[in-house]
């Protein structure tokens, strides 16, 4: 134990503060999302994905790692998208054992109109109260922690990796 390098009291009011922001961002933003457009923002998140993706699919294997979820938890909320309208599923053309899930027409009139409010309230709760300085840096500070924890290849942005 006297190898431990223990938080100094700075580092542990930081690492409470990070630990309080992961447990209550996500609820709140669930909370808007639910109320505003009858979405988990679990669901708002494949939606969005989907919906910036060509083609407006993905392989369910491949939309489980940006969502980092479990191929069961994704396949029981795309089964509930599925009966919403809001995406079917394809086998794969590429290899015939795959599924793809694709975003219709619904679930594109779905995310449109959740995007404006959730947008809004993502600026509510975290930005609006920061420099543009503040912000520069919050993305530098969060780059450098998903380097160390996750692949770049798992950020769930199609075009912009974390």
């Amino acid at each position: 134990m006297e190898d431990t390098r223990w938080l100094t009291d700075e580092e542990q009011q930081v690492w409470r503060r990070l630990v309080h922001l992961v447990t209550v961002l996500p609820a709140a933003l669930d909370a808007q999302l639910q109320r505003d457009a009858r979405l988990t923002h679990f669901e708002y998140l494949v939606l969005a994905i989907l919906s910036e993706t060509p083609g407006r699919s993905r392989r369910m294997t491949d939309l489980a790692g940006l969502v980092n979820g479990s191929q069961s938890r994704l396949s029981h909320l795309v089964g509930r998208l599925e009966r919403r309208g809001l995406i079917h599923r394809e086998r794969s053309t590429e290899d015939r054992r795959g599924s793809v899930a694709v975003l219709t027409e619904a679930g594109w009139a779905a995310v449109v109109a959740a995007a404006p409010g959730h947008v809004a309230h993502v600026r509510s709760l975290v930005f609006d109260q920061l420099t543009p300085e503040q912000v520069r840096q919050l993305g530098d500070t969060l780059a450098a922690m998903l380097d160390r924890i996750a692949p770049a290849d798992s950020c769930p942005g199609p075009t912009n990796p974390c």
